[in-house]
């Protein structure tokens, strides 16, 4: 059974009001009731509800993180990193997932700020700048910019491009893009950045539109071969969605990297286990969790940042469904 804050009163032989001030710090105690109350706590195990704390002293070591698609594996990376960090300084996450539903968003957020979090992390496609500027405690975006609001992401435009690069390097002729859903702006930078690049270089691509799921990743690809059989590099907006094509490209006898080429983007431990495995554009997400813990909590102290907007460096990962020495 759960041990209360009264039980730990009986066994120290104090009152609860006693326990409470010894808690938090707060109010004279005798050195001999502080020991007493103490050691009750050691030998029950008393662990004090944090929730129920900041809701009696109206603060908390509590951050709030928002995310889009926890079955997405960029994301629980990218939320490890803010755990990992927000633990080694003393904090504490809750986790709200919204399936990129907006309703889902603000309730996430209401309840966050109903349990007195000290500050929010969020990653969601459809920002609402105006609520998370006005909020009472600060917010760090993460895998998101805004303008007004600090901010930790990848350079999705080098990451764009140097997808592209690949496959013209590679002697790729018919590309197709498969560009992901264009209200995350880091999908619209690097499908810009693609194609922009492929055109520069007269290079004839097609593009399809894509949620970032397997699943619509299997019909995105069977649309692509049916549509576009003459397809000799695809550039996938995720690596989910790349190992749909590789699935789908098995199926249909297609060869890889013989006869078509793949680059996902993330680099997701998938990208290692399929078959071939795959190259792809390497984002630093665990470091960019732990960047954007790093900046929340210098907010809540007050603390000046050194720069509003977090840029982190992203490069290519060459496996077996390219061919190699490209770049």
């Amino acid at each position: 059974m759960t041990v209360t804050i009264k039980d730990v009163a009986k066994e120290a032989g104090v009152s609860a009001a006693t326990v409470s001030r010894v808690l938090n710090n707060s109010g004279y105690v005798y050195e001999d009731t502080r020991k007493a109350v103490m050691e009750a706590i050691n030998h029950l195990q008393y662990k004090p509800n944090e929730v129920a704390r900041s809701l009696y002293k109206r603060t908390s070591k509590l951050i709030g993180l928002v995310l889009p698609d926890i079955t997405n594996p960029f994301f629980p990376a990218l939320a490890r990193g803010v755990e990992d960090k927000l633990q080694q300084l003393g904090y504490r996450v809750i986790f709200g997932n919204t399936d990129g539903d907006a309703t889902k968003e603000m309730d996430y957020i209401d309840t966050f700020l109903q349990h007195n979090v000290v500050g929010l992390i969020a990653s969601v496609d459809r920002l609402h700048h105006e609520v998370l500027t006005n909020l009472r405690v600060p917010v760090v975006t993460v895998d998101r910019t805004t303008e007004e609001l600090p901010a930790v992401y990848a350079d999705h435009k080098s990451g764009g491009r140097l997808a592209a690069e690949k496959l013209v390097r590679s002697a790729c002729e018919k590309i197709v893009v498969l560009r992901g859903p264009q209200d995350a702006k880091p999908l619209y930078d690097r499908f810009q950045s693609a194609t922009q690049y492929l055109s520069e270089n007269n290079v004839f691509f097609h593009y399809l539109d894509c949620q970032l799921s397997f699943e619509d990743g299997r019909q995105k690809a069977k649309e692509l071969f049916d549509q576009f059989p003459d397809t000799d590099g695809i550039i996938a907006c995720n690596d989910l969605v790349a190992a749909a094509v590789l699935h789908e490209a098995v199926t249909r006898g297609i060869s890889v990297p013989t006869d078509l080429q793949v680059i996902g983007y993330d680099n997701i431990t998938i990208s290692e286990i399929v078959h071939p495995s795959l190259t792809t554009i390497h984002q630093p997400t665990y470091e960019m969790g732990m960047k954007a813990a790093e900046m929340i909590i210098k907010l809540i102290n007050k603390e000046k940042l050194n720069t509003i907007h977090e840029q982190l460096p992203v490069f290519i990962k060459e496996r077996n469904s390219t061919v190699n020495g490209g770049i």
